[in-house]
This record gives C-alpha cells, sequence and structure tokens, in this order.
C-alpha cells in the first residue's frame, strides 16, 4: 500500500520506525540499521517498547497530546536507544485520529510533487475543520484511467505534527517520514487479493478495505466512552466495511485482518458477525525483542520498515 506523509519516497524511508500511542512508544529497525556493538541477532528486525502512564499521551487533533511532555520524551529515549541505530533518521507513526486520510477524483493532477501538494491542499480546504495552511499534507496518485486521477491525500494539523516531530529531535533522532498507523500496516500484507481490515485504539476505530496498491475505503471514528454505545459502534463500523467490500469486490470478505488493543478472539465475539473471523493482521515477533513486548499490535512498524531501503 501507498504511505502518506512521505518526506522520502517509499522503499527509501528510514530502516527503523518509532510508533507512538496512548500504552506506549514502541521502536524497530532492520537488523542492519543497528550499530555493531550489542548482542547479535539474526536476520529481520528488533523490537524495543517502552510503556507510558496512562493519559500521557492522548490523540487529539484539537490538543496538545503530550499531557506528560516528561514522560513522553523519558520513554522515547529508552525505547530508541535500546536500538543501537547507525543513523538517526525515523519513520514516525502516528495514531489514526490524528491524520485525516482521503481519496480524491480530479480531472488533471499536476506530476511535479510541489504542485500535486498545492492543488491537494487547495481541495482540502473546505474538508478538514482545522488550518489546511499550516497543515502537513501528502499525496499520491493511486490510479489514473485515461483523464480521471484518483489520488490519496492526508493531511495532519500542523501544530500536532509539529508537536511530535520535536519530541523526535528533543531525544536526539531526526523525523525522515511520517505515517498513520493504520496505513503504515496496510504496508506489512502484500497481497493482490482484497483485504478488509480494523484497527482498534483506545478511543478510536479504523476501518480498510485495499485491493493490492488501491485503497477503496479509509475510516477513523471516534468511539464514545459508554461501553454498550462503544460496542455498538465498533460492530457498525465493521459491518459498514464489509459492505462496501461486498459491493466494490462483488463477494463477501473471507477474513477481517485485525490490529488492536482486544485478541483477535475478542473482537470477533465484539462485531456479532458469525460470518466473519477477526485473523492477526501481523504475528508478534518471535525473536528480535531487546526489551519486554507487550501484547500489541506490529503491524504498523512492519508496514514502516517494509517500505525501508
Amino acid at each position: 500500500m501507498p504511505s502518506i506523509l512521505n518526506k522520502t519516497k517509499r522503499n527509501s524511508r528510514p530502516p527503523a520506525a518509532v510508533e507512538f500511542s496512548p500504552e506506549g512508544i514502541l521502536a524497530a529497525a532492520l537488523v542492519s540499521a543497528r550499530a555493531r556493538r550489542g548482542p547479535a541477532i539474526g536476520r529481520g528486525s528488533v523490537y524495543a517498547f517502552a510503556p507510558l502512564a496512562e493519559d500521557a499521551l492522548v490523540p487529539s487533533i484539537e490538543a496538545p497530546n503530550f499531557r506528560a511532555p516528561e514522560a513522553v520524551a523519558a520513554a522515547l529515549r529508552t525505547a530508541l536507544d535500546a536500538l543501537s541505530l547507525r543513523k538517526r533518521a525515523l519513520t514516525l507513526i502516528l495514531p489514526d485520529p490524528l491524520v485525516r486520510v482521503f481519496v480524491l477524483d480530479f480531472d488533471a493532477f499536476p506530476a511535479k510533487p510541489a504542485e500535486a501538494v498545492a492543488v491537494a491542499r487547495f481541495r482540502l480546504r473546505k474538508m478538514v475543520s482545522f488550518d489546511v495552511e499550516q497543515a502537513g499534507v501528502s499525496c499520491q496518485l493511486l490510479a489514473q484511467n485515461g483523464a480521471e486521477y484518483k489520488v490519496l491525500a492526508a493531511i495532519v494539523p500542523g501544530p500536532i505534527l509539529a508537536e511530535y516531530e520535536s519530541a523526535v529531535r528533543a531525544a536526539g533522532y531526526e523525523p525522515g517520514a511520517v505515517l498513520s498507523s493504520s496505513l503504515a500496516a496496510l504496508e506489512a500484507t502484500d497481497s493482490t487479493e482484497g483485504i478488509l481490515a480494523a484497527s482498534l485504539a483506545a478511543h478510536s476505530i479504523t476501518t480498510a478495505v485495499a485491493l493490492g496498491d488501491e485503497l477503496l475505503l479509509y475510516r477513523t471514528l471516534d468511539l464514545p466512552p459508554e461501553p454498550w454505545s462503544r460496542a455498538a459502534e465498533i460492530a457498525r463500523a465493521v459491518a459498514v466495511a464489509a459492505a462496501y467490500f461486498e459491493d466494490k469486490l462483488g463477494a463477501p470478505p473471507r477474513a477481517l485482518h485485525y490490529a488492536g488493543i482486544l485478541s483477535p478472539a475478542e473482537f470477533t465475539e465484539s462485531i456479532a458477525n458469525p460470518a466473519l473471523q477477526a485473523i492477526e493482521w501481523t504475528t508478534r515477533p518471535e525473536e528480535g525483542a531487546l526489551s519486554a513486548l507487550p501484547q500489541i499490535s506490529y503491524a504498523s512498524v512492519q508496514g514502516a520498515l517494509a517500505g525501508a531501503s
């Protein structure tokens, strides 16, 4: 799948990534990106995790995300320093609610990146509630059919993006690319068949439908705090995505690629659809742990590294 908010092209992203979540900081790197010092580990990737206290990081596009900046900075340094990286450039993976993602249709679309971003920024002015001129914007051509262009566009509020990038620089590292969690995870799935995917976070759910390199559906919804309303909203979001999958691809989905704070079995039970089984988006790493690794999703960092040089 295509990446978003890239400052480098896909397949030339940094060979190290860090994911921010309310649960903590997850850092990962390709083995070749590590310094020669440290324990010898075979081919593959290495991982380190530093937990955060509750409410230290609260994703929001309307307010500062770091409620405990010192704790976030300390966790960031702990996780990243464990990787012993040769280079300091990183791919940053942000929580889904911070990044607005759209698939736009154009009758003409510039080939030059700067002009393409300007065109996308103009279109996005009426689609988001925050300042587009100060926002981080990226776009990527998904498909062209004659004079019809289908473009993936992503936008994140400028102050929020600056908050995360500044934290990384303060820890002694440098942002090299920025991705949303679910679109990064889609890159971990190398399939030419249709995929129905869902990612459940503490306060949101993202559903997606993809076919090869084409993104057909991408929705991030904030979840209500009440348990009953929350469960109903999760089930509704998956049902809408599954119906869209069947309408566009002509057959019901055979499985739901899932990542999130519940186990696949718990998520399957919560969506109340006996015809749809949630399977792990990617498996938990069996090797390469440089710290204790919790039972969380590793799909986003694995997808980010799949697009690294």
